[in-house]
Order: structure tokens, then C-alpha cells, then sequence
């Protein structure tokens, strides 16, 4: 009887597995939505000049000096964002553009996303996907005008100096944080657990020798539709939506992906802080 319960056990595993679907191939370009028109990386990526290189006008002397940015930062240098749980996420713009900055990158994405401060012409305020739910429809693009009141950002995602993934408290992992401000997973940790039932696909930037989240901590801009990575110790390609940059598939009524996506930096709403220790992602 125990020898057919641990059978059975294994067809269930193997077959939750099965459906996780690695090696997705996408029928669109990966660049999705931010194909913007035909017009490709060089809407964002300016090969020369910067926010004039595509016909916009500014005074900023560093217009492009960060990834040859094509957008007009100027209107957000030193602006702070109230993000989060009534507004206690505080994030504040640098006063330039510096290269290869999390601060910087942050701005940059502002600078299509906002629709606030400075709106952008290229964006029309909605996802070009729809939600995967019983109503559809499609979600807002436009963090500081989503159709409520303009220049709210408390119901976003924190982002910036205080948007800081901690490890050991009570809705956090059982990680630990090294010198350089990357998360580690301690052997035998749930998180180290966690990490071969799902994985690690965010990005969250150093700052103070802290974790910080980012826009691209959870977003790749370069894949609307797939991931390549690894899942569940797969290395493979893997449905997603919304340019997350994971195995995210809300759209199939089995997965638990979503889920698993967000527990990465959400600890304590896991499986495996629960004491369930074997939930594969499917």
C-alpha cells in the first residue's frame, strides 16, 4: 500500500512538472510592446544624441550619456516618487543621468511609464496583452496617470532607496545578505529550497550594501512573452507575460508561476516558510 502511495506520489510530481512547460517557443517578436510601432531599440536606445536624436527638445547637456537613453529625462532629475503602503517608499530622482546606475535606470523607465510629469507620445496607457482573468481587459501603463488621481504612485510596487528586500524578519526568507548587497542562500535554508523548486530570476541592484529593488528587478524590457532561464533546475525557455523576468503563466488555471514569481522576494507567503518543502512550480 505505502510502495502504490509513493508511486502514485511521483506520477503527480512528474506529471505537475510536465506542465510547467520549458522549451516555449513565442509566435511574436520578444521585444512585444516595446517594438513601439516598427520603431525598435532606437526608441529607447538613441544611436546618436540622445532625446534629440529623436526629435525631442531639451537643454540637458548629458542627454544620453546613460545607455544612449533616446527619451528627455530632464522633467524628472531630483523629483521624489511617494511608491507603496501610503506612500512610505520614497524614491528620488538623481539630479543627472549617471551610466549604469539602478537610480538612473529607475528614471529611465519612468520616463515612458509616468505619464505624469512628462507624458510620452509612444505610449497609449494600456498593455498591449490582456489580463488572464474572468473579466479580461487590459491593465494601466501609466504609473502616475492610471485613469485614478494623477501623481498618485502609492498603489505601484516600490521602487528605490527604501524599496529594500531584508532577509530573517517576519515576511522574509531565511537568507542572508553579503558585503556587496547580494542575497545568498544559506545551505539548507528554505530559501536555498526554494530555489530548486522554483529558482532565482529577479535582479535586485546593490545600494548601501542592501538589496534594492529596481523597475528591471522584476521586468525584463527586452522580453515581453518568454524567459530564458532556469526554472526548477531546467535551463530553458518559459512562458511569460507583461516582460516579467521569470516563469509567470497566470494564464494557465493550473500554475502556481505567478505565485512562485513573486515569492522569490516575498518570503514568508511561500510554500516552503509553510513547512512544505517539496511544491514543485507548474
Amino acid at each position: 500500500m505505502k510502495k502504490a502511495m509513493l508511486v502514485m506520489a511521483l506520477v503527480l510530481v512528474a506529471a505537475a512538472v510536465a506542465l510547467a512547460q520549458p522549451g516555449y517557443a513565442p509566435s511574436s517578436d520578444v521585444l512585444g510592446a516595446h517594438l513601439v510601432y516598427g520603431r525598435g531599440c532606437v526608441a529607447c536606445h538613441s544611436p546618436h544624441s540622445g532625446a534629440r536624436g529623436n526629435g525631442l527638445t531639451t537643454t540637458d547637456a548629458t542627454s544620453g550619456d546613460s545607455a544612449l537613453w533616446g527619451a528627455n529625462l530632464q522633467p524628472f532629475y531630483n523629483q521624489s516618487f511617494a511608491f507603496g503602503d501610503n506612500g512610505a517608499y520614497v524614491y528620488t530622482a538623481p539630479a543627472s543621468q549617471v551610466a549604469h546606475d539602478a537610480l538612473t535606470g529607475i528614471m529611465e523607465c519612468l520616463s515612458c511609464h509616468d505619464g505624469n510629469l512628462a507624458p510620452n507620445g509612444m505610449m497609449k496607457g494600456s498593455t498591449v496583452e490582456t489580463i488572464p482573468n474572468a473579466n479580461g481587459g487590459n491593465s494601466p501603463t501609466l504609473l502616475g496617470n492610471d485613469g485614478g488621481t494623477k501623481g498618485d504612485y502609492k498603489n505601484d510596487h516600490p521602487v528605490g532607496q527604501l524599496a529594500i528586500v531584508g532577509c530573517g524578519g517576519t515576511y522574509d526568507w531565511d537568507c542572508a545578505i553579503d558585503s556587496t548587497g547580494k542575497i545568498t542562500a544559506p545551505a539548507g535554508s528554505k530559501f536555498a529550497q526554494f530555489q530548486l523548486n522554483y529558482g532565482w530570476t529577479v535582479r535586485t541592484s546593490a545600494y548601501n550594501a542592501q538589496p534594492m529593488v529596481t523597475c528591471t528587478t522584476c521586468h525584463d524590457q527586452h522580453s515581453m512573452n518568454s524567459y530564458a532561464g532556469k526554472i526548477a533546475g531546467t535551463q530553458s525557455t518559459w512562458k511569460t507575460m507583461f516582460f516579467v523576468r521569470g516563469y509567470y503563466n497566470p494564464g494557465n488555471s493550473a500554475s502556481n508561476s505567478a505565485a512562485q514569481f513573486c515569492r522569490q522576494c516575498h518570503g514568508g507567503e511561500s510554500n516552503e516558510m509553510h513547512g512544505a518543502m517539496n511544491i514543485p512550480t507548474i
